[in-house]
């Protein structure tokens, strides 16, 4: 990898509200608008990543699937700890009662995660600092075997403007 949003990952988590379960799945088609397209994008092999209905909107822009093998958690580990970060700093803390209130909150929160709030792995940087450098944040993942290592070095949590355009990885 790199340079800045050349990959992609994401996963679902649940959220509890009072009547019942909220799930959070990235919305592809407004990011794609948003953001331009990746050349690739990762997911788990969760049923709502492995449906007909999202491989089709990724076939149709040209990007490339990846997926985690099965029960490597390791694989997608920024965005589980994103997830985790989320929940630890403001779901549980703010305990949302519906879905308006949810969308509402997690606005806010991802504006202070992106904009505001520092990250070790970054250098102290926040994500959009490092996404405006066009510079990763220099993580290192070992192998859960502890037989290579990956270099996260461009691609974590990095957005590029719709207007950049990347090559063609073909």
């Amino acid at each position: 990898m790199d340079h800045p949003n050349q990959v992609w990952s994401t996963d679902i988590t649940y959220i509890r509200l009072a009547q019942g379960f909220a799930y959070c799945v990235d919305c592809l088609e407004s990011a794609l608008q948003t953001y331009g397209k990746p050349e690739i994008f990762n997911s788990d092999q969760g049923s709502q990543f492995t449906s007909t209905a999202f491989a089709d909107v990724l076939e149709r822009e040209e990007i490339r699937i990846s997926m985690d093998g099965r029960g490597r958690a390791l694989d997608n580990i920024f965005v589980e700890r994103l997830w985790r970060t989320v929940k630890y700093e403001d779901v549980y803390l703010k305990g949302y009662v519906d879905m308006s209130e949810l969308i509402l909150g997690l606005t806010e929160y991802f504006s202070f995660y992106d904009q505001e709030r520092p990250h070790q792995c970054l250098a102290y940087r926040t994500p959009d600092q490092v996404y405006m450098s066009a510079q990763g944040g220099g993580a290192m993942i070992v192998d859960r075997f502890g037989t290579e290592q990956l270099s996260a070095t461009t691609s974590t949590g990095q957005r590029r403007p719709a207007t950049q355009q990347i090559g063609n990885a073909a």
